[in-house]
């Protein structure tokens, strides 16, 4: 196998389908205490919210910058997440030792919607062999980059200096953000999507294994 592959994180690598809601709770709540910010269980269920079009709203009715408090809460949300990591509250998949296998034969990366700053600290923390990592940049505008647009994967490929590849994802999303940027994509099987269809033009895998057999 020489084709670069390209991994996603959460779902893929990382047990689980995403983020805890609980660390975007605490991160939000941190971001208003170092702004000394108190604001009504109203505005403050819309500041934790995933999605920035909430946060937005809310900072414009409080009189706050929307980007500087997300990117408050992005930090602090890395910070959550990298202590539950090290504290063993979340692993990664058993078949994640393919990984290794596959680092001997080709070019590696992971690239994920998450927080750029956690995907880099995953790929430490498990000693994870990938040649380049990307997430999404802690600012409004790197939010709204994420899958499916192809940005975060067009940008892995360009500087690994590679056209083409593949792309392993357990979403929808996944699929389209690989087709729009030039890649085959691999739809894997996990729990959280084991009765789902897969999406049409995607390669399906039962485990991360698979992988080593199209060698």
């Amino acid at each position: 196998m020489t084709q670069p592959i390209l991994f996603d994180m959460d779902g893929v690598v990382l047990e689980g389908r995403g983020t805890h809601p609980t660390v975007y709770d605490r991160a939000a709540d941190a971001a208003l205490t170092e702004l000394g910010l108190e604001p009504d269980e109203r505005r403050r269920a819309a500041l934790r919210e995933y999605e920035y079009e909430s946060v937005e709203r809310a900072c414009t009715a409080l009189g706050v910058d929307p980007a500087r408090f997300w990117q408050l809460k992005e930090r602090h949300a890395s910070r959550l997440c990298h202590d539950r990591l090290r504290a063993g509250e979340r692993g990664v998949y058993d078949d994640v030792a393919a990984i290794d296998a596959l680092a001997a034969e080709t070019t590696l990366a992971l690239v994920s919607n998450n927080r750029h700053e956690t995907v880099s600290f995953v790929a430490d923390h498990f000693e994870l062999p990938f040649d380049l990592v990307r997430g999404r940049d802690p600012t409004p505008e790197g939010f709204r980059r994420r899958k499916p647009r192809p940005d975060y994967l067009e940008e892995t490929l360009e500087r690994l200096d590679e056209d083409g590849g593949l792309y392993v994802g357990d979403r929808e999303t996944d699929v389209v953000a690989a087709s729009r940027a030039g890649l085959e994509a691999a739809y894997l099987r996990r729990p959280h999507n084991a009765d789902t269809t897969c999406p049409d033009g995607a390669i399906e895998l039962e485990s991360l294994s698979d992988l080593l057999e199209r060698r």
